[in-house]
C-alpha cells in the first residue's frame, strides 16, 4: 500500500473511531489487512501533524489539525484572488496560469490542503500544473477553485 493511501486511510478511521496510541493505529490496520510497524505509524503522525486532543473516555485521541487546514485555505483563497490568471483542464491534467511569482506558492498550498483528488503539483514562475487522481478529480479541482474565487 502506498503511503498516500495509507495516510487517507489513517484520515477515515480518524474520524471513526477514537485513536489513542500509535499501537492502536497498527491494530487496526491489520484487521484491514495492512501491516505496518509502528515507526511508520510514527513517521505518519509526524507527517500528517496530528495533534492529541482530550478524549471523551478521559485519555487522549490522535485527531487531524483542523486550525492549520483553515489557515491554509485561507492563504490559498488569498493567495489565487490575488495572482489567478486562468484555469483549464486537460483529461486527469489541469493548468492554473497565474501572475509571475505565484506558481511554486499556489503549489505548495494545494499540496498542504492534502486533497484527495490530487495525485501531485508542479509550480513554476506563472504556473501549476497539477495531476489529479482522475478527470473527475480535476473538475473537482476546478470547482474548489471556483468556489474560492467566488467566496
Amino acid at each position: 500500500m502506498k503511503k498516500q493511501e495509507r495516510q487517507q486511510l489513517l484520515k477515515r478511521l480518524l474520524t471513526t473511531r477514537e485513536i489513542e496510541r500509535q499501537e492502536d493505529f497498527v491494530s487496526l490496520l491489520a484487521a484491514e489487512g495492512i501491516h505496518v510497524t509502528q515507526a511508520t505509524i510514527s513517521r505518519d503522525i509526524k507527517e500528517m501533524q496530528l495533534v492529541k486532543l482530550p478524549a471523551e473516555s478521559g485519555g487522549y485521541r490522535y485527531s487531524l489539525p483542523v486550525q492549520k487546514k483553515i489557515d491554509t485555505q485561507k492563504k490559498l483563497q488569498r493567495t489565487l484572488r490575488n495572482a489567478y490568471v486562468s484555469f483549464a483542464v486537460q483529461d486527469q491534467f489541469t493548468i492554473l496560469k497565474v501572475l509571475p511569482g505565484n506558481g511554486p506558492v499556489i503549489a505548495s498550498l494545494l499540496d498542504q490542503m492534502r486533497y484527495d483528488f490530487i495525485f501531485g503539483t508542479v509550480g513554476d514562475d506563472s504556473s501549476v500544473l497539477t495531476i489529479c487522481v482522475s478527470h473527475q478529480g480535476a473538475l473537482q479541482l476546478e470547482k474548489t477553485i471556483d468556489r474560492m474565487l467566488a467566496d
